[in-house]
């Protein structure tokens, strides 16, 4: 926001002087900002214990907590960590992952629509996956490896598609639009040419799933998770400025298109490894930011908050799909599509009527 100081007229009153009114670029936390993190890690802590508690044989939380630092029986140990242990962390990783990506996109475009499943980046990770399933081309490379090579090529391609003398967060949206319903129509004829089985598997994984999850699957997310997410932290100094705009970002000595394009990989590794690990569990980027944004009462997602959102819908999605119905246990995918889709309904109506938005 710029402020135009006018001084009385006068004399001496022929100089004026432009003030910047800038919100601070540092990484601390607000002491609101502080105190809900802390609660939603609470949270997150107390949705985990509940995730390693309940299953086929529910689990005393006491002996959970127990058996999180290995002590207790042997059979309790072997439930809780080899058994139930893998699936929570890929819930609570996964959620973190889409939580931050989901912020990144959002603070990078000033856009609260903008998410990776909404932008084509989410497709196109689905997109490579499912033609190394049916196709036979992942050559040993596994889900992630695949939805890394897809979601840096849509990157890549909305990049350079958005850019005319360098790019701007409006025309991101628009061509992350297209390259979206692309993906997804070439995913809809890579499931139509399939065989049974190809098909049957590829759309369980399509729809976001969270069912026998190993530890081989868990320890690229964790290290891509531990890079990442300090990396968007540490360009989150630069993210403050770009919502003032391009044109103030730059005079406060903002490098805008790199800082844009490292923003761009840094969410896209997430959602990349995220996806790869559980497939793309829908609105939790699109959710998450927004949750914690309206949680801490500031102008812009905040990256630490929202990946404990994100964490948090994700786990408690999960509780859901095996407490909901008895005998049936659902996609979490499923459960977060039909939360996220009425929050998108809302968030659009309230983006229209404050004419935000894009």
């Amino acid at each position: 926001m710029a402020v135009l100081d006018s001084p009385p007229r006068g004399p001496g009153s022929a100089r004026r002087t432009f003030r910047l009114a800038v919100p601070p670029v540092s990484g601390y936390l607000r002491p609101r900002e502080l105190l809900v993190c802390a609660a939603l890690g609470v949270a997150v802590l107390l949705a985990f214990c509940g995730s390693l508690a309940v299953g086929d044989v529910t689990i005393p939380f006491d002996e959970v907590l127990r058996a999180l630092v290995g002590s207790g029986d042997a059979g309790t140990l072997l439930v809780v960590q080899e058994f139930r242990m893998p699936r929570a962390l890929a819930g609570l990783l996964v959620g973190v992952a889409f939580g931050v990506a989901g912020a990144v996109f959002q603070t990078m475009t000033r856009n609260p629509l903008a998410s990776p499943d909404m932008i084509g980046i989410t497709q196109a990770a689905g997109t490579a996956v499912v033609a190394g399933m049916v196709l036979g081309w992942d050559a040993g490379l596994g889900t992630q490896a695949l939805g890394l090579f897809g979601a840096v090529a849509a990157a890549l391609v909305i990049y350079a598609l958005s850019w005319r003398r360098g790019t701007t967060g409006y025309r991101i949206v628009l061509v992350g639009i297209g390259v979206s319903w692309i993906c997804t129509s070439a995913t809809d004829y890579l499931i139509a040419r399939a065989r049974s089985f190809e098909a049957q598997s590829a759309l369980g994984w399509l729809v976001g799933n969270l069912n026998g999850r190993t530890w081989d699957q868990i320890a690229p997310l964790a290290w891509a998770t531990a890079v990442l997410v300090p990396a968007a932290l540490l360009l989150s100094r630069w993210t403050r400025s770009l919502q003032l705009g391009d044109d103030v970002a730059l005079s406060l000595g903002t490098p805008v298109q790199k800082v844009r394009l490292a923003l761009l990989l840094t969410g896209v590794g997430l959602v990349a490894f995220g996806t790869g690990a559980a497939g793309p569990v829908a609105f939790v980027a699109l959710a998450a930011p927004q949750i914690a944004q309206r949680l801490v009462g500031s102008a812009w997602p905040p990256l630490v908050a929202s990946g404990l959102s994100g964490a948090l819908v994700v786990l408690l999605a999960d509780l859901a799909t095996r407490l909901g119905l008895a005998g049936t246990e659902l996609p979490v995918g499923v459960v977060t599509g039909v939360l996220g889709a009425p929050f998108l309904l809302w968030l659009l109506i309230r983006t229209n009527r404050a004419g935000s938005g894009g």
